[in-house]
């Protein structure tokens, strides 16, 4: 039976957040990450529609938020570079676990990795073209998401986007996410945290309503599929 999802489950905690989970299964799941966002997580619309545009008008600046392996900056720098295109791209995470292990498997990317927060590049007085985060949302409690939120608006300059991607929760999304990762539990998946945290990082998740009636004004959500929610602002140029 499929668990109660009419609300987030905010008291349950993934295990690739504890600070003592296995490193060997921790290194796997930053593994393989890329292989499910590459599906999940749709970096190619990304980056068609966000950054692509913007860095065809001039060199630009990308700031990824919990940016855990560092898969999605990897492949956005993949494509810039694919398509002739120059981009500065900076891979945060608070987790000195994955900064390790995405910067020892940046395979000449050229991203640049770093652990702090997002207070410390406001403090620093850093400002970025676009900045983003994927998979971060639900991770955190409700005064860190507001602090995050006028965080990444004040790290963006004049004309800048913040694009915020999470999971959207529902019976459907679960039950799917249940279904298409059982035949790789025992292999592709296996000694990872990708199936069990997946799971839990749907029940953690907001529906488009709930995301909604917390995020300031300004903010616009906005469902996409398979199962997402996004969350964008937007400055006006000067």
């Amino acid at each position: 039976m499929p668990p109660e999802l009419s609300a987030r489950a905010v008291g349950l905690r993934e295990l690739m957040d504890d600070p003592g989970a296995d490193r060997r299964m921790l290194d796997r799941t930053y593994q393989r990450f890329r292989l499910v966002n590459a599906i999940v997580s749709r970096p190619g619309l990304i980056y068609r529609r966000d950054v692509r545009p913007r860095a065809r008008r001039r060199s630009i600046s990308i700031l990824d938020v919990g940016a855990g392996g560092g898969d999605l900056c990897r492949e956005l720098a993949r494509r810039l570079h694919r398509d002739g295109l120059d981009a500065e791209i900076t891979a945060l995470d608070a987790d000195r676990r994955a900064v390790s292990w995405a910067e020892s498997h940046d395979d000449g990317a050229g991203v640049r990795y770093r652990c702090a927060h997002t207070s410390d590049l406001v403090r620093e007085g850093a400002v970025f073209d676009v900045v983003m985060s994927n998979h971060l949302l639900h991770h955190l409690a409700a005064d860190e998401l507001q602090e995050l939120l006028a965080d990444t608006r004040r790290l963006v300059g004049d004309g800048g986007l913040v694009v915020h991607h999470d999971i959207a929760r529902s019976r459907a999304a679960y039950a799917l996410f249940a279904a298409a990762t059982w035949p790789f539990a025992g292999n592709l998946l296996a000694g990872s945290f990708i199936r069990d945290d997946g799971l839990t990082s749907i029940r953690r998740s907001y529906t488009a309503r709930e995301l909604t009636a917390v995020v300031p004004a300004g903010w616009a959500v906005r469902p996409g599929v398979p199962a997402r929610l996004e969350l964008r602002w937007e400055r006006a140029d000067a």
